[in-house]
């Protein structure tokens, strides 16, 4: 099994069931005396996710940061998913339980390359992932999630025209996945209108295509759920374009979108390809499916550095605060909320 390509944080020591019931319940008491809201991503840990308000993929959980009455969002998540929740709630008070949460797409594009890349197209409008930073976001005119990217670029074009020039970042896969989805691949002279920024998550990055045909070979009745940022997304389509995979038993999805296809299939077989955190939230919406990691190394140890003991400290101590600076939010919050009313 291949070894994914960046040195990561430890994990944190594993919980027993009584130390995770105990802090659990301390955590709850906290939230209520604070008045706060607990969101948690997909891959968080699983007893992360359970003690969690609010759990999802980051469209979601931007919106339930952005209309919630609480007075303290408490973020399990990686940095930019806070820095969000700020920007969108800067009457709030935001947490991170650890601020070393980091994530290796959103380091992959810094403000001043985007400035950068920016002046090199006069005129292009920026289309960033919400996987980025909140200067970067500054610097963005539309934000986008794996969920939703598709649908952001097509509405550019009906809004500006199909000629507008667009970069687009920082995730190569997803833009690739992108580029196929609105029909640039069959368009050579409009696909030179749209550049993407050479950038990806190690965790998606690291599910290859050697491992499509490996679980395929285990598991030749499964369907394949994969997500548009894995470095496999590329190859799999060449594959159904060749006819080597059987284009039904492929599903190029966001997490929110893998939720509700095994919901719609509970007693299915299905090889998942994205960070491991995602089988567990699909475990409980379909407790009789059968699920399989792609890859059993594509976990973001960023995501597992939050643990509940971190939590309640945070909550205890309203410690970890994540806030942005006024004039970088007011810039940012436009993308942002383009992103969430796009949908």
């Amino acid at each position: 099994m291949q070894e994914l390509p960046t040195i990561q944080p430890t994990f944190a020591p594993e919980l027993s069931p009584e130390q995770v019931a105990e802090i659990s319940d301390e955590i709850r008491v906290l939230a209520e005396q604070r008045n706060a809201v607990i969101l948690a991503h997909n891959y968080e840990l699983p007893e992360v996710q359970d003690v969690a308000n609010y759990r999802g993929d980051s469209l979601g959980l931007s919106r339930q940061a952005a209309e919630t009455d609480a007075e303290v969002i408490a973020f399990c998540g990686v940095h930019f998913m806070a820095e969000t929740a700020s920007i969108l709630s800067p009457q709030k008070t935001v947490l991170i339980p650890d601020l070393d949460a980091g994530c290796s797409l959103a380091d992959s594009i810094t403000a001043d390359q985007l400035r950068a890349w920016k002046a090199e197209y006069p005129g292009a409008l920026v289309v960033m992932y919400v996987n980025t930073s909140a200067e970067v976001k500054a610097e963005t005119d539309y934000c986008v999630t794996s969920s939703n990217a598709v649908d952001v670029v097509r509405h550019i074009w009906a809004e500006h025209g199909p000629e507008t020039e667009i970069l687009f970042g920082p995730d190569m896969w997803l833009g690739a996945f992108v580029e196929r989805e609105t029909g640039l691949v069959e368009e050579p002279e409009r696909r030179g209108r749209f550049h993407i920024w050479d950038g990806e998550c190690h965790v998606h990055a690291g599910i290859k295509p050697l491992d499509i045909a490996r679980t395929r070979d285990e598991h030749p009745n499964a369907e394949f759920l994969i997500h548009p940022e894995c470095g496999c997304s590329t190859q799999a389509m060449e594959y159904v374009a060749s006819g080597d995979i059987d284009p039904d038993g492929v599903h190029m999805l966001s997490t929110s979108g893998m939720q509700k296809h095994v919901e719609a299939h509970p007693d299915g077989e299905f090889i998942v390809a994205t960070e491991n955190g995602m089988l567990y939230p699909l475990q409980q919406a379909a407790p009789r499916a059968n699920l399989i990691e792609a890859n059993r190394m594509a976990t973001c140890k960023y995501m597992k550095m939050i643990t509940l003991p971190k939590l309640r400290d945070a909550l205890r101590d309203m410690k970890f605060e994540v806030s942005v600076a006024p004039e970088i939010a007011e810039r940012a919050r436009i993308p942002i909320e383009r992103m969430v009313a796009i949908g």
